[in-house]
């Protein structure tokens, strides 16, 4: 039987599954059970795993025909500790919860779920897979923050960096993509989604990354500030009289391109910005200065760029992202083909002008196939083993 691994990603009011043959890549079944908690939607996180169970049978997909042989669950923040694939325990789940304030919006849902899983299936092994596990060996002098060192000692605090799950896959598959090792490769991925972050990688290792001891440092994104001065917050605490926890929510969810524009949906933002929308054509602008802005200081991190790839909803998405992201980088070896990043494409792709000295791409993102992929190798078996 062929052996599959199904992937839970939990959030706070949503699951999404997907059920993989991680040798082949082949998809079996995926969707999202949405609105958890809320009006219409499942009650809690354990009727919610029984809503997909449900859906895979109507599918025709049943649990035991499966073949399933672990269920890899992605967790966003392993902390100083947790950066390899792990197998899930009492003492694993513990350590979640203690990590949950440097990841607020994403690390207590997860082990919800995984606690929901580890009940519905309690015969299968359960993985977690971190987001923070590509970065971990980061340089010291990219990792390190420039605070007082035995505060950052004590407390743990150093850049972590985060997506790291879809970066490493991205930076594989675009040394596969060109046919060349990838310890040949100088890469600046550019993960561009709702959550946005982009890497520097040399030789298939990260040497610089966008994200910090938290997923809210970096670019703009769709609800987070991204960089911002610390004073802000201080400013808004001593004269604003806000409280902490309102300036943390203010920063993780009325911020970035929603906080200033009051839209998420880069479709609509165009739109908006078409129809004349001055705060919509800002938000813009801002997102787009803030990612010309790290390209070029990781360019002169790495000195040149092989490669620049594209990946993620707005990456693979949105050509004028892409073209305004790097226009009028020529100096620099860096030239897109306006024809190839217009033209529709679902699959990996060169966008690049023919004789540049830097290669552009759009890879697809596959975190839930990297997922499973390293449920096998923690397990210990080959994919499509048994």
């Amino acid at each position: 039987m062929t052996r599959t691994v199904l992937v839970l990603n939990s959030g706070s009011s949503s699951v999404k599954y997907a059920v993989l043959e991680p040798d082949s890549g082949v998809l079996i079944a995926d969707g999202i059970v949405e609105r958890i908690g809320q009006d219409g939607g499942a009650r809690d996180h354990a009727a919610a795993m029984k809503e997909v169970f449900d859906s895979l049978a109507a599918d025709g997909h049943q649990l035991e025909d499966l073949g399933l042989m672990a269920v890899g669950h992605r967790v966003v923040h392993g902390g100083p500790d947790l950066y390899r694939p792990t197998i899930v325990d009492e003492a694993v789940i513990d350590r979640l919860k203690e990590l949950g304030p440097l990841a607020p919006l994403h690390n207590p849902p997860a082990v919800l779920g995984i606690e929901v899983a580890r009940d519905a299936l309690p015969d299968l092994p359960h993985v977690a897979v971190f987001d923070t596990a590509f970065f971990h060996d980061l340089p010291a002098a990219a990792a390190t923050y420039a605070i007082d060192a035995e505060v950052a000692r004590d407390w743990n605090i150093r850049r972590y960096g985060f997506h790291g799950t879809s970066h490493q896959y991205v930076s594989e598959q675009a040394a596969a993509f060109l046919d060349v090792p990838l310890e040949s490769l100088s890469q600046i991925v550019l993960h561009l989604g709702n959550g946005a972050s982009v890497s520097a990688i040399v030789g298939g290792r990260p040497v610089e990354t966008s994200m910090g001891l938290t997923p809210m440092e970096g670019l703009v994104m769709g609800t987070r500030s991204g960089d911002v001065d610390p004073g802000v917050i201080f400013y808004l605490w001593r004269e604003a009289g806000m409280p902490v926890e309102d300036i943390e929510s203010m920063l993780n969810r009325r911020s970035g391109v929603r906080g200033l524009g009051g839209e998420v949906d880069f479709r609509e933002l165009h739109r908006r910005i078409e129809s004349g929308d001055d705060a919509a054509e800002l938000a813009y602008e801002v997102y787009i200065h803030r990612l010309r802005k790290y390209i070029g200081a990781y360019l002169a991190i790495l000195g040149s760029a092989d490669v620049i790839t594209f990946t993620a909803g707005v990456g693979e998405n949105d050509a004028v992202v892409r073209r305004d992201a790097l226009t009028g980088l020529a100096a620099f070896g860096i030239e897109i083909d306006e024809h190839l990043n217009d033209s529709p494409g679902r699959g990996a792709r060169r966008i690049s002008a023919d004789g540049a000295p830097t290669t552009v791409l759009v890879i697809p993102t596959d975190e839930e196939l990297a997922i499973a992929r390293a449920c096998t190798g923690v397990l210990g078996a080959r994919p499509g083993d048994g």
